[in-house]
């Protein structure tokens, strides 16, 4: 699967059936070639031309399936939110 693919999918978090919004972008390991988390905008916060920007960093271990259309995540949202 490519990054690009991934982008179009909606990631959903299973522990409060909410809609997070789709990755932005992807963190790997470089030595690897491993992914290790994907990085979700919160909704709302577009570019940060309204407030902070904010994002979830998810990594590839809380993902617990992805499908054709969405990603299912299994995350306290409030721990892997980054404020910058």
């Amino acid at each position: 699967m490519r990054v690009c693919e991934l982008r179009q999918k909606e990631v959903i978090n299973v522990c409060s059936c909410r809609t997070l919004g789709c990755p932005l972008d992807v963190e790997f390991d470089c030595r690897t070639g491993n992914l290790t988390a994907i990085i979700v905008p919160v909704p709302g916060k577009m570019c940060g031309l309204f407030g902070p920007v904010s994002e979830y960093v998810i990594p590839f271990g809380c993902i617990r399936q992805i499908g054709e259309d969405i990603i299912l995540v299994e995350i306290k949202e409030e721990k892997f939110l980054k404020k910058e």
